[in-house]
């Protein structure tokens, strides 16, 4: 285990929040009190995560690859609700794997060990995109967690062999291929903000600063743990294929969101779940490229409000 990057521009990682509350007409004053938490695990391994909220925790969210906890922080000020939101491992805060394992099945062992250490149960499940196939895994191997599940752009047949997508397609996730460093921040930004059309700039910019850290040289690196180095081992993980059989393991209500100018989810995919999963409930956000959580934040809070209204605003 590798602990994550140092940021040589320390700033606080909360105070965007009144921000993001104005910028999508909440009230600040009503944006739930957040820390920062860490997890030590049995092997060694720190996760870090976000708690919102002074409560015990009614939701637990996992985001996307290349993201962090932060992903989240537009639904939570809308939907107001306590919840952890975890940095998955080699992403944010949370500690970098030796063997560069960051898939599902290793990231739900990770999850469930963390989220039995903070003592939460009961909890809304919602995962996005890498976070939302962890989900999956996670919901299989513990159905004694979770209330409902909410699996967001992602199934199983993502990635799938014929399924190719430009970097205009994959967006913001394009960036994973590389630079990992820019000269500037704003250089990073201008990067980020130029695949992410579906954002106002300034909630790229945000999104940004959380997913970097400024380098002792003065240049800045993304957070995530995602970049090819020689001699890693081939990433047998990102074959997701083999959970299709979590999936029917599933106890909890689910429900798949598909944002609606996403490639990365197939409307056969949604069949596929039908198939799998007979009461899955499926839902597509309009004007929502992958990541539905930023693009369409409202809307993705009114579907959570009605498919679990224990987690809806107060």
């Amino acid at each position: 285990m590798s602990k994550a990057p140092v940021d040589t521009e320390p700033y606080d990682e909360f105070a965007f929040l009144a921000d993001v509350a104005v910028e999508f007409g909440a009230d600040p004053a009503t944006v739930l009190p957040c820390s920062r938490v860490d997890v030590a695990l049995e092997s060694g391994q720190t996760i870090s995560g976000i708690k919102w909220g002074t409560d015990a925790p009614a939701v637990l969210f996992l985001h996307g690859g290349g993201q962090n906890a932060h992903t989240w922080d537009t639904l939570q000020v809308l939907l107001r609700r306590p919840a952890i939101a975890l940095d998955l491992p080699g992403h944010g805060h949370s500690d970098r794997r030796a063997d560069r394992d960051y898939g599902p099945w290793s990231n739900a062992t990770a999850a469930a060990e963390a989220v039995d250490k903070l003592g939460a149960t009961d909890l809304t499940l919602v995962g996005m995109s890498l976070g939302g196939a962890t989900a999956i895994h996670l919901a299989a191997l513990r159905p004694d967690l979770f209330n409902h599940v909410v699996i967001i752009d992602v199934s199983p047949s993502t990635g799938a062999e014929g399924r190719t997508m430009t970097a205009e397609q994959r967006g913001s996730v394009a960036l994973i291929g590389g630079p990992p460093t820019y000269e500037s921040f704003d250089a990073m930004a201008d990067a980020t903000i130029a695949m992410s059309p579906l954002r106002s700039p300034e909630a790229v910019r945000r999104g940004v600063r959380h997913n970097a850290v400024r380098l002792d040289d003065g240049k800045w690196m993304w957070r995530y743990d995602l970049f090819p180095r020689e001699g890693d081992p081939p990433r047998e993980w990102t074959d997701f294929s083999s959970l299709w059989d979590d999936v029917a393991k599933i106890k909890a209500p689910t429900m798949f969101v598909k944002g609606g100018l996403s490639v990365y989810t197939l409307p056969e995919d949604a069949e596929k779940y039908r198939e799998v999963l007979p009461d899955v409930r499926v839902e597509e956000v309009e004007g929502a490229g992958h990541a539905v959580q930023s693009d369409q934040p409202a809307a993705l809070a009114a579907l959570l409000n009605d498919f679990a209204p224990r987690i809806g605003a107060s």
